[in-house]
């Protein structure tokens, strides 16, 4: 709490002050009876005590308020106590509709509008601006003729010389217990004002980002130490100068609502926030924040301990798959059991899905976790590329010995390979270009595709021994579109971790939420972080709408046509919305009424093609 100190001109008052104080214990740490001339230098010896409130009437409180910065309360005359003087003035003339001049100072009196229909008088106010007036006021009143006088000592002695009648303008507890009361609220008012300051204060100080206080015109008002290192310019040089000349970039848009840019400054890119700060619905300046860009760094990998395997490393465990769906949770649990054998497993998967790091995953919950983790795609190689590089001397096949091989899109291993394949899964032995049968792999072999392998099988794709070798293990990763509750987890995750990289934030509504939850997401992982990514980075308003997600989403991801089963293919349903190949495909297919073996000849491709290129565009 603040110091009151209580400044008053009659003794009789600081008695008041004492009863009052009976009643109830007020904060009042001075209290002393003061002369008008000395008014301004006694507040000054007050407030350099610690006052930080006065209390005061008439011409002394207005020389206080005017001669110092510190919050006056003034001792106001209520209308209860002016209603007694009137009745005691009407006692003494004892005439109907007395005229009653009232001489003093305006910030002395209450409101006395209808004092004269209330109690039948004629009521006439000579209220001065300066203590010299006093004198000029009383001696118009007895000019005007009025009946009696109501002032301080002067009035009441130049009203006495005059011979008219007069009252000492006195006042009860009532105008004191006000005024007491009013310090009290504003000393109250003072402090939590003053807290809210310093923790103001404490969190600028304390932020990691550098933070602008702007008046409704623009102007810079306060900054904190992070954003003078940002600009590299002391404080004292930008108070008081507008934003756009410091921050050319800002612009006036904050006036509207709040919004996010870009900026350089001082060579540093730097993620503002403005946004306006509004009281009452009237717009009162505004808040600028800005965020250093982080640098990117290259994250040390855990390697568990294997830094002296060759190949590759698993690092992936079971616990870092989503698996808050009830068809993840199966998932996990079938390849958990999967990683107690030895055997082949087959992992079926869309794009964008957890193969890899399922694999990883029983790689390391199995027997042969302290060994290596090989890797390698069977796409895009030839046959002589694939057995160089699986099946060589110093193929994944020998660089995995002792540990674990994944074999990524089986389907496109060749049959020559597929039976090499065999040979190592079936009879652990590496199988040579000259027919010759070397040691194989003391581990395990683990392979995935974007096909179920009962499909590929059936379209020729993959040899039948093969499949029965492989069709033991299986286990299915099933897409983001049957797991809403991973993909409700993924998406807060993905927005989380953009938003820290870029330090901002941004949250989505109601309706962006439902919109993406709905989405099918076809590329998975993938495609969730990559849209993430472009979601945060092009957002220019806290709130991202389902508006704003639907427009990044079409811009991203032109929906192709998409042909129901059993429907028919006709040209002008296609028309510019499918690609040239996508285009070609579905002719081709209508041509040879939906048989797959004859339309993948007459494009030139294998059925394991055609069948990607239609999950691609979408020709079911």
């Amino acid at each position: 709490m603040g110091k009151i100190a209580l400044l008053v001109s009659r003794e009789e008052m600081l008695y008041q002050a004492h009863n009052i104080l009976q009643e109830k214990k007020y904060e009042i740490n001075e209290m002393r009876v003061i002369k008008t001339e000395d008014a301004v230098s006694v507040a000054r010896r007050s407030i350099g005590a610690g006052a930080s409130i006065i209390i005061a009437r008439g011409l002394q409180a207005s020389l206080i308020k005017q001669y110092t910065d510190i919050p006056v309360v003034e001792i106001v005359i209520t209308a209860q106590e002016m209603a007694l003087l009137v009745n005691k003035a009407k006692q003494i003339l004892k005439k109907e509709n007395p005229v009653i001049g009232v001489v003093g100072f305006r910030n002395m009196f209450c409101d006395m509008s209808y004092f004269d229909i209330i109690h039948e008088i004629e009521l006439r106010t000579y209220f001065a601006d300066k203590s010299r007036r006093l004198k000029d006021m009383t001696k118009q009143a007895i000019k005007d003729g009025v009946d009696l006088i109501v002032g301080g000592d002067t009035a009441v002695g130049i009203a006495g010389e005059a011979g008219i009648p007069s009252l000492f303008l006195s006042n009860t507890e009532d105008s004191l217990r006000n005024a007491l009361s009013m310090a009290e609220s504003m000393d109250y008012a003072m402090g939590v004002e003053k807290r809210n300051a310093a923790q103001m204060e404490t969190l600028l100080d304390h932020s990691f980002s550098g933070v602008v206080r702007l008046d409704a015109s623009g102007i810079i008002m306060d900054l904190n130490p992070i954003m003078e290192d940002v600009l590299g310019i002391a404080k004292e040089k930008v108070l008081g100068k507008a934003a756009s000349e410091v921050f050319p970039e800002l612009g006036r848009d904050w006036e509207k609502e709040s919004y996010s840019l870009f900026m350089e400054i001082n060579r540093t890119s730097v993620f503002a926030v403005v946004a306006p700060v509004v009281i009452d619905q009237r717009m009162e300046g505004a808040i600028l924040t800005c965020h250093r860009m982080k640098k990117r760094r290259a994250p040390e990998q855990d390697l568990k301990g294997k830094r002296n395997l060759k190949g590759f490393i698993a690092l992936g465990e079971f616990d870092d798959i989503l698996q808050e769906s009830r068809t993840m949770k199966e998932c996990i649990r079938l390849a958990k059991l999967y990683a107690l054998s030895e055997k082949a497993v087959f992992i079926e998967g869309e794009a964008g899905t957890e193969k890899r790091l399922l694999a990883q995953s029983i790689h390391n919950a199995g027997l042969h976790k302290g060994g290596a983790f090989a890797v390698l795609s069977c796409e895009g190689i030839g046959e002589e590329g694939q057995f160089d590089m699986i099946f060589g001397d110093k193929g994944a096949v020998v660089q995995a010995k002792g540990g674990s091989l994944l074999l990524e899109d089986v389907q496109y291993l060749t049959r020559a390979n597929q039976y090499r394949l065999c040979q190592l899964i079936r009879y652990k032995t590496r199988l040579g270009k000259d027919g010759a049968r070397y040691p194989g792999m003391d581990g395990r072999v683990m392979v995935t595709s974007g096909m179920p392998l009962q499909e590929l099988v059936w379209n020729g794709t993959i040899r039948e021994d093969l499949y029965y070798l492989l069709s033991g293990l299986t286990v299915r990763i099933p897409p983001f579109s049957e797991r809403k509750e991973d993909l409700e987890r993924k998406l807060a995750e993905c927005l989380r971790d953009c938003c820290d990289h870029y330090s901002r934030f941004h949250v989505l509504t109601n309706g962006a939420r439902t919109l993406l939850l709905d989405y099918p997401w076809e590329g998975n992982l993938f495609q969730i972080e990559s849209f993430c990514e472009r979601l945060i980075l092009t957002a220019n308003k806290r709130s991202i709408d389902e508006g704003m997600a639907e427009h990044v989403l079409k811009e991203l991801y032109p929906r192709p046509l998409k042909l129901a089963e059993g429907e028919s293919l006709e040209k002008d349903a296609m028309k510019l919305v499918l690609p040239e190949e996508a285009e070609k495909i579905a002719e081709t297919l209508l041509r040879h009424g939906g048989n797959r073996e004859e339309t993948a000849k007459a494009l030139g491709i294998s059925k394991a093609t055609l069948w990607r290129k239609r999950k691609k565009y979408h020709l079911q």
